[in-house]
């Protein structure tokens, strides 16, 4: 393995090594995270594929990761890895995702509750872009909301 560049942020390790091994698994890398939970660090590998992803798919990624990741030791404190699907209400956090749920019922929650006393919002997906999430009501009312107000943005379970 290479020696990991000491610019590089640990996350961004983990993501990289996370994609080349989902993609030579056929399945698609969705989202890492590094969440500390009580007094537990998790790691946690989102992945996804077409048709839905299983427990298999998530053992083989597991354990596709565990020597490559002990051997790169990007993280250097405790934490357990935890390889899962998305979810029906996956968490759209990376342009990419906006685009490929492009009018579809989504749900945004706001760091704070807007000027009609909701901090939940749902509505479709209309368009985005680096400053500002297009959305059309339930009303038919179309909708700006600066992405600097969202807390984040997830599929709404409706969308089948």
């Amino acid at each position: 393995m290479n020696k990991i560049n000491s610019l590089e942020r640990p996350i961004d390790i983990v993501k990289d090594l996370a994609e080349k091994t989902a993609e030579n698994l056929g399945l698609i890398l969705w989202d890492v995270k590094l969440l500390k939970e009580g007094s537990m660090w998790y790691l946690r590998i989102f992945i996804d594929k077409k048709g839905g992803v299983t427990i298999e798919d998530c053992e083989k990624m597991s354990k596709a990761l565990d020597k490559p990741l002990d051997e790169l030791d990007p993280i250097k404190f405790s934490y357990c890895l935890e390889v899962c699907s998305p979810g029906i209400e996956r968490e759209l956090s990376t342009d990419n995702h906006l685009k490929q749920y492009l009018n579809h019922e989504i749900t945004i929650t706001l760091i704070r509750k807007d000027i009609q006393n909701n901090k939940k919002v749902t509505a479709i997906l209309k368009s985005f872009d680096e400053d500002t999430v297009s959305i059309q009501n339930i009303n038919n009312q179309p909708d700006k909301i600066p992405r600097k107000n969202i807390a984040h943005i997830k599929l709404s379970a409706n969308f089948l």
